[in-house]
């Protein structure tokens, strides 16, 4: 598995455990340079919201890989986590909604969390 994917896998398993919505992967590699694949996902409130990225940080930390960039706050409603090759946005729910970044990245090919999760 290369190093993206394995990012990827790492991020949507760190986001599963904490109970994250909706957890979408589009790998967006053939579309734009910014990076290969674009990790959603979505908590009730904001202590979840936290709780997931603490997790994401911690899971993706152990194996090595430290962020390039978070933008946002313990207060946020959308946080972004920049890996370089792997970008994870966590919002609310409702700010999910408003912002609807599958909308605007659907020239990407969505591929099923489940599938990740199913990968070791």
């Amino acid at each position: 598995m290369n190093r993206e994917k394995e990012m990827a896998r790492l991020a949507v398993k760190a986001l599963d455990e904490k109970k994250g919505m909706d957890i979408k992967v589009i790998d967006i590699h053939d579309i734009s340079v910014l990076a290969d694949y674009f990790v959603i996902a979505s908590g009730s409130n904001q202590n979840q919201v936290q709780a997931m990225v603490d997790n994401v940080e911690e899971q993706l930390g152990r194996a090595g890989y430290e962020p390039k960039q978070i933008e946002g706050t313990k207060n946020s409603s959308w946080i972004l986590m920049d890996y370089g090759d792997l970008i994870i946005h966590i919002f609310d729910e409702e700010n999910r909604l408003f912002y609807d970044l599958e909308r605007i990245w659907r020239d990407g090919k969505e591929i099923p969390a489940d599938e990740f999760l199913s990968e070791e």
